[in-house]
């Protein structure tokens, strides 16, 4: 982990008045370190009503900055606990090498936005979370719902990660696929007796040695372990680092449980669903339309399925995707869903706008 980074002693005020007058771009990234500085020198009490000023202040300076100005920023804010919620939320969005000193260290980052973190960035930035000190276990549940293999393996390579039975229970599930999870699980502090006989089925004779020895388990009790693992387990994979491909049951398990997460957690919305379709998740893109809409499951296959795009159309426009998008999106889906839904838009329809449908409109 790279070493914080330091704010340079505030400027006076004369300074930074020159500065804010100054409509220079290099004077104004100056005057964003200047406030930056004055502040780390006598933090503000987040109660107090400058409070909210200042957080104005610097997403609007933030907002005009270069990217090494916002790199310098993000180093220097990580364990900033006074730094506006507002303008750290913003870094922790930003491209991953600004995001990834406040993803690791900022005390301001609570749950819901690490969630957004997870659902809204890239990979190495859902890699980043999975690796954050102390990880809430409402997050470890989302990341264990992300599926993504080098996700999981940063999540249990975390010791300090606050995750609870159920989450540790998949990740040693999911290690009967991936390779690359059992090593660190087997050595996870939160790993109990009963959790390391499911492990031990999927480990090599070293890490079987350390499991027995940590847990004082005897070798005729594992191996029974091992037998009735191996009764109930699946073929292993040609390869032994190669995962074979979830099933469609498991792949619509998951993302039912990461919607309804985004969802308690106030994080589900419209673009949710554009993104779901970007990265090729129609099941996520189904899921989270349904929630979003207040429709069944069935209503949303059958508008996926329909040989008009009507239905689909208003049921997007019920939960606030705007008409100008869904050309394109309808577009996405089709390649993902066999040319499915069919039929031409109604020019009525994109010229008058679609308006606020109701529900069951994906009837």
């Amino acid at each position: 982990m790279n070493a914080p980074v330091h704010l340079a002693a505030p400027p006076s005020p004369t300074e930074l008045v020159a500065l804010a007058r100054s409509r220079a771009l290099p004077d104004r990234q100056r005057l964003l370190l200047g406030v930056a500085a004055l502040c780390d020198a006598a933090p503000p009490t987040p109660g107090d009503p400058s409070h909210a000023v200042l957080g104005e202040i610097f997403l609007l300076l933030a907002g005009q900055a270069e990217r090494d100005i916002r790199r310098t920023l993000s180093e220097c804010l990580a364990e900033a606990a006074w730094a506006p919620p507002a303008l750290i939320n913003m870094l922790a969005l930003d491209e991953i090498e600004i995001a990834r000193p406040i993803i690791a260290r900022s005390p301001v980052l609570d749950a819901p936005a690490l969630l957004r973190v997870l659902i809204e960035t890239t990979l190495d930035h859902q890699i980043e979370v999975a690796r954050r000190p102390d990880l809430p276990n409402d997050v470890c549940e989302a990341v264990v719902d992300l599926g993504q293999m080098a996700v999981l393996s940063a999540l249990a390579s975390n010791p300090t990660a606050r995750i609870g039975d159920n989450a540790l229970h998949r990740l040693i599930e999911a290690s009967e696929k991936i390779a690359a999870l059992r090593s660190p699980l087997a050595r996870h502090p939160r790993l109990n007796a009963a959790m390391a006989e499911r492990l031990y089925a999927y480990v090599g004779d070293a890490l079987r040695q350390s499991i027995g020895e940590r847990f004082r388990v005897d070798d005729p009790d594992l191996a029974s372990a091992v037998a009735h693992a191996a009764r109930q387990a699946t073929p292993a994979p040609p390869e032994a680092h190669a995962a074979p491909p979830i099933t469609d049951a498991e792949r619509q398990e998951m993302d039912r449980r990461l919607v309804a997460k985004l969802k308690a957690s106030n994080q589900l919305r419209p673009g949710y669903l554009i993104r779901a379709i970007r990265e090729g998740r129609l099941s996520l893109f189904q899921h989270a339309l349904a929630e979003l809409g207040g429709f069944s499951a069935e209503q949303v296959r059958r508008a996926m399925q329909s040989e008009s795009a009507n239905p689909l159309l208003l049921a997007c426009a019920s939960v606030g995707i705007d008409r100008a998008v869904f050309p394109a999106l309808l577009q996405e889906i089709r390649r993902l869903n066999n040319g499915l839904p069919k039929g031409d838009l109604p020019a009525s329809v994109l010229t008058q706008g679609l308006g606020a449908a109701a529900p069951s409109a994906a009837a």
